[in-house]
């Protein structure tokens, strides 16, 4: 599944994931936003690595918040803009019939 968001006056942010037994899987988290340090992009994806899909928007927004590592930076988006994208996938793969 697919999903992007492009966070008003920010960067876009795109996932990228499956859906296993109702639960978010391979996790890939990308998009032209910053990180700092760069190496604390797996800890987003992990964050969101397992979760239901069911989950709704703010939920995941402090899940990622949970587990972003102490000092790391996120910049041009944001824990929600994620979790919208997040949302958007699997809206769409509902809509094509796909979940």
């Amino acid at each position: 599944m697919h999903g992007e968001f492009k966070t008003p006056g920010g960067k876009l942010v795109v996932v990228d994931f499956d859906v296993q037994d109702g639960r978010l899987t391979n996790v890939m988290i990308s998009g032209d936003f910053f990180l700092y340090p760069e190496d604390a992009l797996p800890a987003l994806s992990g964050a969101l690595e397992g979760v239901d899909r069911m989950l709704g928007g703010d939920a995941l927004a402090e899940r990622i918040r949970l587990g972003f590592p102490p000092g790391a930076e996120l910049l041009g988006t944001s824990p929600e803009a994620i979790a919208t994208a997040v949302e958007r996938g699997l809206v769409d793969s509902e809509e094509q019939g796909r979940t």
